[in-house]
């Protein structure tokens, strides 16, 4: 049976030994929880490191430790302190963490970290590797695993990779700053499913790829060297019953059996009941803008100073990197910040901030949860931020109101908490007067909403998700598979052809019947192709269709007079033989001013490149540019084309080296079911070299033969490679005749 292996830096046990003894014990929360549902309904297996050094483990005790964690289901990396150091709290959280949350004035580019996070991930891929068979999938989580997929996909290209992120992925600009950004892309992009928390950072994810690697694609799938590789978001959820039950037992408990913290928070609301108590739960961590939050709430009480002795921040920092010097500075400027308020601010009966420096247990959780009428949340920078959604699914009376910033990325799903700018003081402090004041049926109204989404998208409905679309990518793999045209495939072609009483083939020209050239005028037809086109025109059971984005002009210079249907501009203009042209469509001219002036912009920027202007459409070519300098311009251009057209109906080509604007809803597949029209063939031809004969392809009937020139995922049903082998296959159906 096939298998999952899921991998992530960390297994989701907590190992500790204590006079050689081993204590295991699974891992409480996030991705352990999360993950936990498809360990089991799988029978996967885990693979991360142990928690261990190899230097905290006694010699003698490796044995025991890789048999604990065996029956576990999980596999364990071994790695040293030096790579822990270098690659974990290095390269991973001193390049990748602040990079990836804007935080670039923290960033360090060490070559030594790099090197050591190289390593270790191919440490992890050699684990992974060994274990691997044909048919598994392997899931890989987060950004200390970035290159893993890759060299997994190496070494085992028919296994199913997923990968997914649990941080933001930053805009292009931010992203390109980074030495190895170009590894680190193809690492990904080993994967056949690439998961975000939003899609934005999916979007900034495949705006780096196209911009960067180059590769292009359609909506959210990657065309990458004849692979399909998928990007999607899925927002992670939580373990809701888990967080409503607690609460709910919380409540049910006598006050002697409650917590000691729950017994303290009680009897404080029995003697100051017009005191609401508001909560910030947060790792210590530069992205979480605690500082900011301080100065936020300082702003709150100088504004509206009718608020003071009335409300209390109730602060927990979770220690994190302690011996980290930047996190020891943050934690000091925090010490100062609340020393500084409690004491401008205190009363004799009244403190405006309890802060508490420490981890914990999951029942206290629960008592500030259940205990504080407001949570502010509010970090600069959040790949989700769960415990805004733990705070709601406490809420068992739907009382309570989440003040939540816009740059965590729950903030997409929760827009009925109140959403607000983390750097707006004012913002914060209006919000914060807001939620005070907020009646208690909108706080029901709005709260009954988000449980209502989170208790349905939960952690488990979020990896079920995530499996199913890594599953569906078997389906995409196949439904782009060509054939190569053997032979033996090509002989049945053939003889299909001379059984055929009545026959229809439709031709592409550039890239298919001839080379690509530096300007269009160059690539005109040579005596050996008029040889092949006119024999096959000259069979009266062929209907012969040139079908091109080509101008009129060209090919009425090059085929005015021959004995075969012309179709033009993809799909525009029809000439029949001795016939006049004819518009197949009627089109708008209107945009061609706007898109001409852009064009124009990025002609004179990039040396090289030229307009040819045609009667309905505008293309930009650069094939005579600097190819790294054309094709990065190209993509810029895409880019403001994007967002030129998107209010209009218009579509963008994208050639061989060309960027098209034309009239959307005409393309080729749509011009040929005009010549199939109330006809019946009873062989039916379609060959061409780029995606804009993918139209073709879709809409030529199901028995119809569709060649692919090049090899790459298509529509077609054949592929071969190059001209020449296209010029042979048409010469041998001329002979045919």
């Amino acid at each position: 049976m096939n298998k999952l292996i899921i991998v992530s830096n960390r297994l989701p046990l907590q190992i500790s030994i204590e006079n050689e003894e081993l204590n295991v014990s699974p891992s409480v929360g996030g991705l352990a929880t999360g993950m936990k549902s498809v360990h089991e309904a799988y029978q996967s297996q885990w693979v991360g490191w142990s928690g261990l050094t190899e230097e905290q483990i006694p010699k003698g005790l490796e044995k025991k430790v890789e048999e604990a964690v065996k029956k576990e289901g999980c596999v364990a990396v071994p790695l040293t302190e030096e790579e822990m150091e270098l690659y974990y709290f290095g390269f991973s959280n001193k390049t990748i963490w602040p990079l990836f949350h804007y935080f670039t004035q923290f960033t360090e580019f060490s070559q030594e970290n790099w090197d050591a996070y190289k390593a270790v991930n191919q440490k992890f891929a050699d684990v992974i590797i060994g274990m691997v068979e044909k048919g598994d999938k392997v899931w890989v989580h987060d950004y200390q695993l970035l290159l893993l997929p890759k060299m997994i996909k190496e070494k085992c290209p028919d296994v199913s990779i997923g990968f997914f992120l649990h941080i933001p992925f930053p805009s292009f600009e931010v992203f390109r700053i980074l030495p190895w950004r170009t590894e680190l892309l193809e690492g990904m992009l080993g994967s056949d499913l690439i998961g975000f928390h939003t899609f934005d950072y999916e979007r900034h994810f495949l705006s780096s790829v196209r911009r960067i690697l180059g590769f292009d694609g359609s909506f959210n799938e990657l065309n990458v060297n004849g692979r399909i590789i998928k990007a999607e978001s899925f927002p992670m959820g939580i373990d809701y019953d888990h967080f409503f039950d607690a609460a709910m037992d919380q409540q049910r408990k006598s006050i002697k059996d409650r917590s000691k913290i729950q017994q303290e928070l009680s009897k404080y609301q029995l003697m100051s009941p017009e005191v609401k108590l508001i909560l910030s739960i947060d790792r210590l961590d530069y992205t979480k803008g605690i500082a900011h939050r301080l100065r936020a709430f300082e702003h709150f009480l100088k504004k509206y100073p009718q608020f003071l002795e009335k409300v209390t921040l109730v602060m927990l920092a979770v220690p994190s990197r302690a011996s980290v010097e930047h996190y020891q500075m943050m934690k000091s400027e925090i010490d100062e910040l609340v020393g500084r308020l409690n004491g401008e601010y205190s009363t004799i009966n009244w403190t405006p901030i309890w802060y508490f420096y420490r981890s914990l247990p999951f029942e206290n959780l629960i008592d500030l949860y259940t205990s504080c009428e407001i949570a502010l949340l509010t970090p600069i920078r959040d790949g989700m931020n769960l415990v805004a959604k733990e705070y709601v699914a406490t809420r068992i009376d739907q009382k309570g109101v989440l003040i939540l910033s816009e740059m965590a990325g729950a903030a997409k799903e929760m827009s009925e908490a109140l959403v607000i700018n983390p750097n707006n003081n004012d913002e914060i402090a209006d919000a914060i007067k807001t939620a005070i004041l907020m009646p208690e049926e909108e706080q029901i109204s709005r709260n009954t909403l988000l449980q209502d989404r989170l208790k349905r998208y939960n952690v488990a409905r979020w990896a079920s998700d995530f499996m199913n679309s890594l599953n569906k990518t078997e389906e995409l793999k196949n439904r782009f598979l060509a054939k190569k045209l053997t032979s033996k495939i090509e002989e049945k072609i053939l003889e299909k052809y001379k059984s055929a009483k009545k026959r229809i083939i439709f031709l592409d020209y550039d890239g298919t019947l001839v080379g690509f050239k530096n300007k269009p005028e160059d690539a005109r037809p040579d005596e050996e192709l008029y040889k092949i086109l006119d024999k096959l025109s000259s069979d009266s059971k062929n209907e012969l269709v040139l079908i091109s984005g080509r101008d009129r002009e060209f090919f009425n210079k090059w085929f005015g007079d021959k004995n075969f249907s012309l179709i033009v501009e993809h799909g525009v203009w029809l000439r029949k033989p001795n016939e006049e042209w004819k518009l197949i469509e009627q089109m708008e001219t209107g945009w061609m001013e706007t898109i001409r002036s852009v064009m124009q912009f990025y002609i004179d920027r990039t040396p090289g490149t030229f307009l040819e202007e045609k009667n309905y459409s505008l293309v930009w070519h650069y094939r005579k540019a600097d190819p790294e300098l054309g094709k990065q311009r190209a993509n810029e251009l895409k880019d403001e084309l994007g967002s030129l057209i998107a209010n209009h109906n218009l579509d963008i080509l994208e050639g061989s080296k060309v960027i098209e604007v034309k009239n959307s809803g005409i393309n080729k597949g749509r011009a040929a079911l005009t010549r199939l029209k109330n006809k019946e063939f009873g062989f039916i031809f379609g060959i061409g070299d780029d995606w804009t004969d993918e139209f073709l392809f879709k809409s030529l009937p199901k028995e119809a033969i569709t060649v692919k020139v090049g090899i790459m995922n298509t529509q077609a049903r054949y592929y071969i490679e190059s001209v020449d082998e296209s010029r042979d296959l048409l010469r041998k159906l001329g002979d045919c005749s």
